[in-house]
């Protein structure tokens, strides 16, 4: 936009091909950040950087990547500073949400399945990037969840996942301040996708229960996935100098107040 100066940022967002990745790499684009993104589908990845580098300003470039495996991590991390000379942020936002079950429908190699994925793949992203971002001064975002700090209903190992991003976040800012590095981390609440609506509108009474859904954010809805993608931009931003190590929720208030927590008869089931 005319007057406004281009978001000169090397960024690489892990899982950027749909949900809040794919926002927030568009969102970077727009800026005129120089994206890289990647994720395991190899077709769709494409398509998807394609389209976001003929949009502009920016660019965007597709790595295909298992964030489970730590060398094709780094593979990532190399090529988005062979391509750019240099790095200046990393999004750790791929992970996944298991279906819900109470503690005994789940085992233990589940469990660790799900730790590898959503959190030790963001220590090793971190480990991957950090000596690149340490010569820039640049910073890290981990996208976690609000259920990581409040809970939620038949999701202990999920809950698990995400509380531990928010703890290793924070400690990993306290390490890398002297660096120069700044680490933060964002907590969504219920963010509207493509996933989001087919498991809505596959209900029967799908209109109740997204006015349900809605009803548990003050503000009256889920955020749009660009909302988390804007405070991302933010906190990648020379105006998010001094921040770091906080917790960024992104939730429309669904985590202040009382709310009905518990019905004895007429309870919605989602």
């Amino acid at each position: 936009m005319a007057g406004q100066s281009r978001f000169d940022k090397v960024t690489i967002i892990t899982g950027g091909t749909r949900g809040i990745g794919l926002a927030t790499a568009g969102v970077f684009v727009r800026a005129g950040a120089s994206v890289v993104i990647c994720a395991r589908g190899k077709q769709e990845g494409e398509r998807v950087a394609a389209e976001l580098d003929s949009a502009g300003p920016g660019t965007c470039h597709f790595v295909p990547c298992d964030v489970t495996k730590a060398d094709e991590v780094q593979l990532v991390v190399e090529e988005a500073v062979r391509l750019h000379g240099r790095l200046d942020c990393l999004i750790n936002n791929a992970g996944w949400h298991p279906d819900h079950r109470p503690i005994d429908g789940f085992s233990a190699e589940e469990f660790e399945e799900l730790l590898r994925l959503n959190l030790v793949a963001y220590f090793v992203g971190c480990r991957c990037a950090l000596p690149y971002l340490r010569k820039t001064k640049g910073n890290i975002i981990n996208i976690s969840s609000l259920v990581g700090d409040i809970g939620q209903e038949w999701a202990t190992i999920y809950c698990a996942t995400k509380g531990g991003i928010t703890a290793f976040t924070k400690a990993l800012a306290v390490d890398e301040a002297r660096q120069g590095v700044r680490v933060n981390v964002v907590l969504p609440g219920n963010v509207r996708s493509d996933m989001f609506d087919k498991f809505v509108d596959a209900k029967p009474n799908a209109r109740e229960v997204r006015d349900y859904i809605n009803s548990w954010q003050w503000l009256g809805r889920v955020a749009e996935p660009e909302e988390i993608g804007r405070i991302c931009l933010f906190l990648a931003s020379d105006g998010a100098s001094f921040i770091t190590g906080v917790e960024f929720p992104v939730t429309g208030g669904a985590e202040l107040a009382y709310g009905i927590k518990w019905q004895k008869e007429g309870r919605i089931t989602i």
